[in-house]
């Protein structure tokens, strides 16, 4: 029980070191006066339409990306229990 314990100890800090890094990824793509630069973990860091940058826009995308993480969250967590009662686990 103790070594199941300490393996999601394990795999928390995983995710964690994960996520720390691919927050310090960064892409952007530009097209005319139009720029959006996104982070590693999808996030987005900065929109620019006609040149004038939206903070609206950036707030908004990113409140709907957190939410579809929470919904995909709970999908993957549901069949990852699924599948550890089908192993005994």
């Amino acid at each position: 029980m103790i070594d199941k314990l300490k393996a999601v100890n394990k795999a928390r800090k995983l995710q964690s070191d994960i996520k720390s890094q691919l927050e310090q990824i960064f892409h952007q793509e530009e097209k005319g006066n139009n720029s959006v630069l996104v982070r590693g973990d999808k996030r987005i860091e900065k929109i620019v339409i006609d040149g004038e940058e939206r903070s609206d826009i950036k707030a908004m995308l990113n409140d709907a990306l957190k939410q579809i993480d929470k919904k995909s969250e709970k999908k993957m967590k549901d069949q990852a229990g699924d599948l550890m009662a089908l192993l005994g686990l």
